[in-house]
């Protein structure tokens, strides 16, 4: 059962950057616009995320809890020592999906309005940047270990971990990757003005991740970052970041020529390599710290609890899955419907 309880980890985390990452992109996209394109994104967003927006964070929460209750020596080490930008990160969902609402429903139309937009824009920004930000200090080495170096001060087991040049960067690369992700999923819902807007900000995005996504690893190779130095020299994890590269010319193609289908599958496909690289060149040793590595599956939780976990999951899979296609298929089935009405 611990390859089923591995399967929806891994599962999770890639449904959870695919599709919560686009609806954090979407708010980036809103907030880097002209006013006039606010407008028609903040319209667009609604119809597109409105129905679903809550359902993707069912893949974080699958997350944590698998990490909670599989691997709590994993967990603990995240919870504890960066316990900063998670509740940074949990601010910023919260503030993000309160914002949502209003702007919508609020009752009484005034300057309010204009402060539910600005809290669900930069919440959209911060949010993945906190994320990023926190995967790069797990795999930057800078981590410190009160055990290890138990006169540490505040500052370096607490704040410096994450407050360095490779995780910020990392922070910075998700963001860009989300408002990619986001471009191109909502060309396929937009109307043909619309459309040559999204292709226009998914080119820019692309450009941003693959600037980014430069830097970053060359920031981590001149900081001699163990984590990016062994990826690199991980055949699997440089032919899956070559490939992603190579296929934006046929995600490209798709995009221009508007095949709705491609551009999701390509798009989606791209990510599913990046994080492949990221986590299988080095699994299942994903933390660094400054004394050594930490393994998902050191200090797991026993035989018994990873049986009736792998179990729960399956069963839950089983309900859970059907449910989000079923909804997401009768909301675009509603669209449909609406946009031939009108």
């Amino acid at each position: 059962m611990l390859y089923v309880v591995l399967f929806f980890t891994l599962f999770s985390l890639f449904l959870y950057a695919l599709l919560g990452g686009a609806d954090f992109g979407a708010g980036i996209l809103e907030l880097f616009s002209s006013k006039d394109h606010q407008v028609s994104i903040k319209k667009r967003v609604y119809s597109v995320m409105g129905p679903v927006w809550e359902a993707n964070h069912i893949w974080i929460i699958i997350l944590i809890v698998i990490l909670w209750i599989a691997f709590p020596g994993f967990y603990n080490v995240i919870i504890i020592y960066l316990h900063i930008p998670l509740t940074l990160i949990l601010l910023g969902i919260t503030l993000r999906g309160v914002a949502f609402v209003f702007r919508h429903y609020d009752a009484v139309k005034d300057k309010s309005q204009l402060l539910y937009d600005r809290m669900f824009e930069f919440s959209c920004l911060v949010t993945p940047i906190f994320l990023g930000m926190t995967y790069g200090a797990l795999i930057s080495g800078n981590i410190v270990l009160l055990e290890n170096t138990p006169n540490a001060d505040f500052a370096s087991v607490y704040i410096k971990p994450w407050l360095q040049p490779f995780p910020i960067l990392t922070g910075f690369f998700f963001s860009a990757l989300c408002v990619f992700l986001s471009a191109t999923f909502l060309i396929g819902e937009a109307t043909e003005y619309e459309r040559r807007m999204y292709i226009r900000k998914a080119g820019i995005a692309t450009w941003v991740v693959v600037i980014l996504g430069f830097v970053t690893l060359a920031v981590a190779y001149f900081e001699e970052n163990k984590f990016v130095l062994d990826v690199l020299k991980n055949y699997y994890a440089i032919g899956a970041v070559a490939v992603s590269g190579l296929l934006l010319v046929p995600l490209w193609k798709s995009i221009r020529k508007g095949k709705i289908v491609w551009c999701r599958f390509l798009a989606g496909l791209q990510v599913l390599l990046i994080l492949s690289a990221a986590v299988g060149a080095h699994f299942p040793n994903l933390i660094i710290t400054k004394t050594g590595q930490i393994s998902l599956l050191d200090d797991m939780a026993p035989e018994s609890t990873i049986t009736i976990l792998g179990i729960s999951l399956i069963i839950g899979g089983l309900i859970i899955l059907p449910g989000l296609f079923h909804l997401l298929k009768s909301f675009k089935m509603i669209k449909i419907l609406e946009n031939e009405e009108n």
